[in-house]
């Protein structure tokens, strides 16, 4: 709520807000997915289960921003523009990071995701926070818009 009304506010005053919050929030009606005996994975979940509530559809974001512009031209910049539409658009129906429940990734150059990976998720906590909903990750030749390097879609439930 505190992060919300920080956005709130940086909206009004014509700021970007790109703090995540302090504190993780458990969310009641999320539980995450762990089969008996498989590891806990790192950044991901394997699923999750959400009880009825409101659900949000975020249509696949990229690294511009909203006024369609790609300020910056490099992925782990486009990876962070791309987390911050998501966030907006879930603020949007009144939900945070928190809130969602699966994640898909599109991603253009396996290289460079491989190669970043500790800074995606410095990014993605910087972002996003420690909240890990289950994830895909897939490699593909391009996306609509030939600048982008990055689109990701999300789902989230919100009490």
């Amino acid at each position: 709520m505190f992060s919300r009304r920080i956005r709130g506010l940086a909206h009004i005053l014509n700021l970007k807000y790109t703090g995540a919050p302090a504190i993780t929030k458990e969310v009641p009606m999320q539980r995450v997915l762990l089969p008996e005996g498989w590891p806990r994975p790192k950044g991901y979940s394997n699923g999750i289960s959400a009880d009825a509530g409101e659900l949000i559809f975020c249509g696949g974001q990229i690294g511009w921003t909203p006024d369609g512009v790609f300020e910056q031209k490099d992925f782990i910049g486009q990876f962070r523009q791309t987390l911050l539409n998501i966030v907006d658009v879930l603020a949007a129906a009144g939900a945070g990071p928190e809130h969602m429940v699966r994640m898909t990734w599109f991603v253009v150059d396996r290289e460079d995701y491989v190669d970043q990976l500790q800074e995606i998720g410095g990014v993605y906590r910087e972002v996003i926070g420690k909240h890990f909903p289950a994830m895909s990750v897939v490699f593909v030749s391009g996306l609509v818009e030939e600048e982008a390097k990055v689109e990701i879609e999300a789902t989230a439930v919100k009490p």
